[in-house]
């Protein structure tokens, strides 16, 4: 991912998409704090270099490493963030989801059936010389009782949720082509995919 944001900036190459599916792991961003990791020794940690706080990758999980030209695009940070939590939700929108921003809470949340409020989606990037790095997740159908050896992204007051949790049976494929549509309607301009299964 760091050689080809390089590469990106050098204009050597274009910008790319990885959508990739994690083997169950820890990672921590930049702003993580030690108390908020609850069970250390139940999965390994990885220091991820992103923005953000401590969250859990893994099978049923759709990652997404973002590699965009933002200096392109427009070097503004907040419409970026903006983007990609809106790529979420127009992701969501083809499952019956309707995934919701709230303010001070970084991701994408849905109201459940009982009428509480969980994470769905989270976001974590970095920007070096206007070229993004890392991106966003999905949860589709991950073990969620693996999110409990932390506090995901810092935020004890709500749990979090996957498409199986809300009772929607969709497959790996079906939430990429979801996705791919989203991001053609979100961000303009061309940018080559690769999908990549595996860390």
């Amino acid at each position: 991912m760091e050689e080809r944001a390089a590469a990106i900036r050098a204009g050597t190459a274009p910008e790319l998409i990885w959508l990739l599916e994690h083997p169950a792991l820890l990672t921590a961003g930049t702003s993580a704090r030690p108390e908020d990791l609850l069970q250390p020794d139940r999965l390994p940690v990885f220091q991820a270099g992103r923005g953000g706080q401590f969250t859990y990758h893994g099978p049923g999980q759709r990652v997404v490493y973002a590699m965009l030209d933002l200096q392109r695009r427009g070097p503004d940070l907040r419409a970026y963030i903006w983007q990609l939590e809106e790529w979420l939700i127009r992701t969501l929108r083809p499952f019956g989801v309707a995934g919701l921003r709230r303010p001070g809470r970084v991701g994408i949340w849905v109201i459940k059936p009982d009428g509480g409020e969980a994470k769905i989606g989270a976001i974590g990037v970095r920007v070096r010389r206007w070229v993004s790095l890392h991106g966003l997740s999905l949860n589709v159908a991950p073990t969620l009782d693996h999110f409990t050896a932390i506090v995901p992204c810092g935020i004890q007051e709500f749990g979090v949720t996957s498409l199986a949790d809300l009772g929607i049976a969709a497959s790996m494929d079906e939430v990429d082509e979801a996705l791919l549509a989203a991001f053609a309607e979100v961000f303009a301009g061309p940018t080559t995919l690769a999908q990549t299964v595996g860390s």
